[in-house]
């Protein structure tokens, strides 16, 4: 792994790292001092990714053809509605039938699978969820039909696929490596949260495929603002100054743009987006900022906010605001969706008529945001697998997606059962919660940029649940919620095991030791995986075999426990 960037203050040209600072220097003709004042800017600015372009698309295309098998394979199984399949595969259904998310009869999830879809209903349901993930999961019952599980699961799988594209790309990017960023994309590939949530009909592996692919674009965005950049300083440089004291301007930030798309489709999925939008924002005006510092400006911190920071906001909200609005076309475009017209029916008859300032659409709207907000702030049921975050890091308390007896081959006489458990690789989380300490060290002491990065990916996703468990609230959540943030545990780990191989040039010795341990964790991740494999996929197995993988034993009263 490459050292973290150094970003001291660079006066002139001439004080550029490796800058020659001979009288020499100012009888190049200008074009050669130009090219050699950006190129130096570049290398501070910039991390160069070494190695053959082919194989940086190779090794991650690899993984990902494994992802693709392990979440494709025996998708058909369970072959019935498992855990919220019941409400969003149908609500998906129901799109595609009438247009929005209709109600349903009781106790229909068994006919439903057997392709009876008479018990929907013909008035719409109360959702607490946009739309967007159900239409996803509604491509994949449109092309392949309404009784074929896989159909219900298809897209999920698809996009978990690509999101291990996503992590071995960005982790390249990442780590200047193409060897740790196809490892990272490994881990990914084998963990079994990432796993079942991607082999399941709901809707967060789509949260976390797309605000993965936002951080992504995000990456991309600091690297070519900072190559703009460079190349509108050179010039000023090589005169002698920079002529403004907030430093130049850089322009459009395309990538940005296509930031705010992604996270407003996030959004579009579930709320929890809404995150990722502040967080990375705030990264995108601290990464410019600090870029104007490295390069000499001399008013750097209002130069960023001025120059960085305002226009980051006008293109990263409203574009966000507006590919989530885009998310709600169906329930705009359908006259029966639930409360589509609850301003037109509410305010003619009320005494003092709620925000009639506002189009009747838009209010009804407005209002179906507010009872969903209600009930997303104000749940608090009890449920067995509910579980505190301060425990997801280390998957104390997975989720339960499926358990049934079933009957056990000819010849045995045992129990068996079929169950899918919603619990990561242990190697990869534990490994990644060991690596997190090395990440934080890093990022606060070393101020690598590297790790920041990662902790930008956990401050989004991971961090905002606190706010709604103990002692700040008691909202009934998850440990599978941990799923948006699965690829930056990867990340870390990876982080970690570059840290131990260590740059290029160290000591042969310390790179062999630490290229053993990185293949010592990635092979125990890859054997815990087939080990994990039948109960993450609803294999039928003996009782005895799925009571071998509960690990952790169960204490109830501290929401620890994998059975």
């Amino acid at each position: 792994m490459t050292q973290p960037d150094a970003e001291p203050t660079l006066p002139r040209w001439a004080g550029l790292p490796g800058a020659p600072a001979t009288p020499a220097d100012d009888a190049l003709p200008r074009g050669e001092r130009v090219r050699r004042i950006e190129q130096r800017l570049l290398a501070r600015l910039v991390t160069a990714v070494p190695g053959s372009r082919a194989w940086g698309w190779i090794g991650p295309l690899a993984v990902t053809a494994i992802a693709a098998v392990l979440r494709i394979v025996g998708l058909d199984r369970p072959a019935r509605l498992i855990f919220d399949e019941t409400y969003y595969v149908k609500q998906a259904y129901s799109l595609l039938a009438l247009g929005f998310e209709g109600r349903w009869d009781e106790d229909v999830d068994e006919a439903f699978a057997a392709g009876d879809t008479s018990g929907l209903l013909t008035d719409a349901d109360y959702v607490v969820h946009p739309p967007l993930g159900k239409w996803l999961i509604a491509i994949g019952i449109r092309l392949l039909g309404q009784e074929s599980v896989v159909g219900w699961r298809i897209a999920g799988a698809v996009l978990g696929a690509l999101s291990v594209l996503l992590v071995a790309r960005i982790g390249r990017r990442l780590f200047a490596s193409t060897l740790l960023g196809t490892t990272a994309g490994l881990l990914l590939a084998v963990d079994g949260m990432h796993l079942v949530l991607s082999r399941t009909g709901i809707l967060d592996i789509f949260v976390s495929f797309f605000v993965l692919a936002a951080f992504g674009t995000l990456l991309l965005d600091r690297e070519q603002s900072r190559r703009r950049l460079a190349a509108r300083a050179a010039p000023q440089l090589a005169d002698g100054g920079l002529a403004d004291p907030w430093g130049p301007r850089i322009g459009m930030r395309w990538w940005l743009l296509a930031t705010g798309v992604l996270l407003g489709l996030a959004c579009g999925v579930k709320w929890s987006g809404i995150y990722a939008v502040a967080v990375f924002g705030i990264a995108a005006v601290v990464w410019s900022t600090t870029a104007r510092r490295a390069i000499g400006v001399r008013l750097w911190f209002g130069g960023g906010f001025l120059r960085d920071g305002v226009p980051s906001f006008l293109t990263l909200v409203p574009v966000a605001v507006a590919a989530y609005v885009a998310s709600w076309a169906s329930w705009f475009v359908s006259n029966d969706s639930y409360y589509r017209h609850w301003a037109r029916d509410v305010n003619a008859v009320a005494d003092e008529p709620v925000r009639t300032w506002l189009p009747d659409t838009l209010n009804s709207w407005w209002q179906y945001h507010l009872t969903m907000w209600d009930f997303h702030t104000n749940l608090s049921s009890e449920h067995t697998y509910s579980s505190h975050p301060i425990g997801w890091l280390l998957q104390l308390r997975p989720t339960s997606f499926a358990w049934q007896d079933v009957a056990a081959p000819p010849g045995h006489t045992e129990r068996w059962i079929e169950a899918v458990l919603a619990v990561g690789n242990p190697i990869v989380w534990w490994g990644g919660a060991i690596a997190l300490v090395a990440v934080l060290w890093m990022a606060i002491v070393r101020r690598d940029w590297r790790a920041w990065a990662i902790c930008v990916g956990y401050a989004a996703m991971y961090l905002p649940w606190f706010t709604y468990s103990a002692p700040f609230a008691d909202r009934t959540i998850f440990t599978f919620y941990a799923v948006a943030f699965a690829p930056y545990v990867a990340l870390a780990l990876t982080y970690g095991l570059g840290l131990l191989l260590g740059p290029r040039g160290a000591p042969r010795g310390l790179r062999t030791t630490g290229a053993r341990f990185g293949v010592v964790v990635v092979a125990l991740a890859l054997l815990v995986a087939a080990f994990f494999w039948p109960i993450w996929t609803g294999q039928p197995v003996p009782y005895w075999y799925w009571k071998a993988h509960m690990w952790i034993g169960n204490l109830t009263e501290w929401r620890i426990g994998w059975i």
